[in-house]
């Protein structure tokens, strides 16, 4: 389903989860995934419906994700990987149509994940509006927050998992995602910068308290000039059963992360089609920060497919292609060393 929208659920049943530890996760790939590998077939062009299992005892979860092999992969070659993180509601399966990472990637020869967050109720099926899959954002709203789920475990145990069974290149890894995945994806950027080449949300907030980059992480940034969600200057916003009072302006979280970076004046250059690209690319602990405002575009993932009635979403644009946007600006930006290491008093 289409279902990215960033809502606050917080009337959305609240009930007990488990906590995940990374480090937890990290020691079972540590003793499982490993000995695995050796020997293992080469994965054929195509979807892989992948599980691991993170934590143990009482605090063991099984999490699952889409690994999308492109054509003409070996295993051998080290390439390219790009998480796409869907939004609240949502589902990896779901996330592949809408914004077209599997077409992207047998075009460009990487690899294309798609995780799925998880339910408030883990033992009855997701559905949208009453059991939706949902991503630690850093927020801590609804029963994902509050129960402390750890997304950023199951993310660093899938990029062990990917390394070791899909050839994955520890160089080129990233992120990307839509409205709560992309609240998520600034938290990974953030919390997994040691591990993450560049990220790339689109319509989300980063929410985070603790704001410190460990390595500078380059960021690219997009949202619609008329997303109800994510107004452009804050605001109050209105959704179906509820009003989020008081949501800020977007240019709040872009700002922190130009910040951390140390980034200079912006540079505002007008593309076609009414789409704004603002850039800091003079930024002192490396990295950069690209931002591209679409005018007219809902809460709609740019260039995708929507199946959410636009009184709630507002309009869909093809005035940019996210998908095309953010790998031409993955590719520019492998991880490299940083021209001077940023402590937290930087």
């Amino acid at each position: 389903m289409a279902a990215y929208i960033d809502w606050s659920f917080r009337g959305i049943l609240k009930m007990r989860r488990f906590a995940i530890s990374a480090t937890v996760a990290a020691a079972i790939f540590a003793t499982t995934v490993c000995s695995a590998a050796a020997g293992a077939p080469v994965p054929t062009p195509g979807n892989h419906d992948e599980s691991i299992v993170v934590g143990s005892g009482v605090k063991k979860m099984t999490r699952t994700f889409i690994v999308h092999v492109p054509p003409g992969f070996e295993g051998k070659s080290k390439v390219p990987v790009v998480f796409m993180l869907h939004g609240a509601g949502g589902s990896g399966e779901g996330a592949i149509p809408e914004t077209g990472w599997d077409v992207k990637s047998d075009r460009e020869g990487f690899i294309a994940v798609f995780p799925d967050g998880t339910p408030p109720h883990p033992l009855l099926p997701a559905r949208f509006l009453t059991n939706p899959r949902l991503w630690n954002d850093g927020s801590g709203r609804g029963a994902i927050g509050v129960d402390n789920v750890d997304d950023l475990g199951f993310i660093s145990a899938m990029i062990d998992f990917l390394e070791t069974h899909y050839a994955a290149d520890p160089a080129r890894i990233y992120c990307t995602g839509f409205s709560n995945g992309a609240s998520m994806t600034f938290s990974v950027g953030l919390n997994l910068a040691n591990r993450i080449a560049a990220i790339a949300p689109v319509a989300g907030h980063l929410w985070e308290r603790e704001k410190s980059l460990v390595y500078p992480v380059p960021l690219l940034y997009i949202v619609g000039t008329e997303d109800p969600l994510n107004p452009l200057g804050g605001g109050n916003v209105k959704l179906p059963w509820e009003t989020i009072q008081n949501r800020p302006p977007v240019e709040d979280s872009l700002k922190e992360w130009e910040r951390m970076l140390g980034c200079g004046p912006e540079v505002q250059t007008a593309r076609s089609s009414g789409v704004l690209e603002i850039t800091y690319n003079e930024c002192a602990k490396g990295g950069e920060v690209e931002y591209y405002r679409v005018t007219g575009l809902g809460h709609i993932w740019p260039g995708g497919k929507n199946r959410l009635p636009e009184k709630w979403v507002g309009k869909p644009s093809d005035s940019l292609n996210a998908t095309d946007v953010i790998w031409e600006f993955f590719k520019a930006h492998p991880r490299t060393a940083p021209s001077k290491p940023i402590t937290k008093n930087d």
